[in-house]
């Protein structure tokens, strides 16, 4: 889709955009990240707003992140293949067509597994 003459307009004035606040933006990122010497912010600053993990630690242990003693106990009460909870509820981010639609594909499955057993 996309291809009308008032989307084609809308992507080419984006870009135009894009192109004109490149400058600014980069300026902007410098200015934050302190790599333009003026050294606004510096890293206990970051320190507050979030945890400061050496770079050194990441790559002994790629998988594990910050926090390794923490887990989400949520993964472990829901079921892969249904997305069910141990009391038979969908995730809320879930869609109701989506849902039903996973019914559906279950209830598929199982009644053809039957059929194989029989």
């Amino acid at each position: 889709m996309a291809k009308s003459l008032r989307s084609k307009w809308k992507r080419k004035m984006r870009t135009e955009k894009r192109k004109k606040n490149a400058p600014k933006e980069l300026v902007r990122l410098k200015r934050i990240l302190g790599a333009d010497g003026s050294g606004d912010i510096s890293m206990n600053d970051v320190k507050e707003v979030a945890t400061v993990v050496p770079s050194e630690k990441l790559k002994q242990n790629p998988a594990k992140g910050a926090d390794d003693n923490t887990s989400m106990d949520i993964d472990k009460k829901r079921n892969k293949k249904s997305l069910l909870n141990e009391h038979g509820q969908y995730p809320l981010w879930m869609h109701p067509r989506q849902r039903k639609k996973l019914k559906r594909q279950l209830k598929r499955g199982k009644s053809r597994h039957r059929k194989r057993l029989a």
